[in-house]
């Protein structure tokens, strides 16, 4: 067994789980995060979007290369009696906000915890592992780990177990079993090789397994291109895969983060509340942390 392997969570709550790190929040830990909303003060976590015409032609909108959603506008009745739409989602664009499912990223043929992937994901559909674990919502105390304030992490930067300890002994929270880590490096996603984003480690990973975070969101996530090219995606195929961590990809952190330096308060309730989409492998969000 390799030290990543040692990383895992397949097997500890049983071999057909598919909540993975929700196991951690627990009554308790959702009575802690309620104590937390003692204003009433709300940000919200998710990227604004503007979707992309379907249209073609001469006379058509000019449209992003790759628009995380499109749209097709359609009338009923003559004269118009309401309007209506065809909306066309891409879940897993670095555009949108959205909450990955355990299912989302095989190891070695593999989803977690251990499911074959033949079995997890058939012609007809996904059994295991999909958005089918987030009907409920999740509900738990996030806290916001600043690795950047006032500024943003240096290009290709690799994001420590050392940089989440100083960015949490600033912040004056200690995370707790079940809690949601959310992370500010004060970058936008970019797939411009002139400026490489910063991005965790496998032993930033390996802090979030000792912390028993229970859920991943923040504006940088793996690096691109790979700080580690033996390890290139440690925050998918190690904490979402073999940990069973949810991933929020793409969180709109910016808010968040002058807001938390101006009541000098680190931790929230967060609340995520997906549509209740089943069996898919990722799912569009709207983070709410309330003060």
């Amino acid at each position: 067994m390799t030290d990543i392997d040692r990383l895992g969570n397949w097997g500890r709550w049983g071999p057909d789980d598919e909540r993975g790190t929700l196991n951690l929040i627990t009554d308790e830990t959702r009575a802690r995060a309620l104590a937390e909303a003692r204003t009433g003060r709300c940000v919200s976590l998710a990227k604004p979007i503007e979707p992309a015409s379907m249209l073609g032609g001469p006379f058509a909108p000019p449209t992003p290369p790759s628009p995380p959603v499109q749209q097709a506008m359609l009338h009923t009745g003559i004269p118009p009696m309401a309007m209506a739409e065809v909306l066309v989602v891409t879940p897993h664009n670095p555009g949108l906000t959205h909450l990955d499912a355990l299912v989302h990223i095989p190891v070695d043929g593999h989803v977690y915890p251990g499911r074959p992937l033949a079995e997890a994901v058939t012609p007809t559909g996904i059994r295991h592992g999909s958005t089918t674990a987030f009907a409920d919502g999740v509900l738990t105390r996030g806290v916001l780990l600043d690795l950047a304030p006032a500024g943003r992490l240096p290009p290709a930067h690799p994001v420590t177990g050392a940089d989440l300890d100083a960015a949490e002994q600033r912040s004056g929270q200690r995370l707790e079993p079940g809690d949601a880590l959310v992370v500010r490096g004060g970058w936008a996603f970019s797939r411009d090789p002139a400026k490489p984003m910063p991005g965790m480690t496998v032993d930033a990973v390996a802090w979030m397994r000792r912390r028993d975070i229970s859920v991943y969101a923040g504006d940088i996530g793996d690096a691109h291109p790979p700080v580690d090219p033996e390890v290139p995606l440690p925050l998918h195929t190690i904490g979402l895969a073999r940990l069973g961590m949810p991933l929020i990809d793409g969180a709109e952190v910016e808010e968040l983060a002058e807001v938390c330096a101006e009541l000098g308060r680190y931790a929230f309730l967060l609340s995520i509340a997906p549509p209740r989409l089943r069996g898919a492998t990722g799912v569009p969000v709207n983070p709410q942390a309330i003060f």
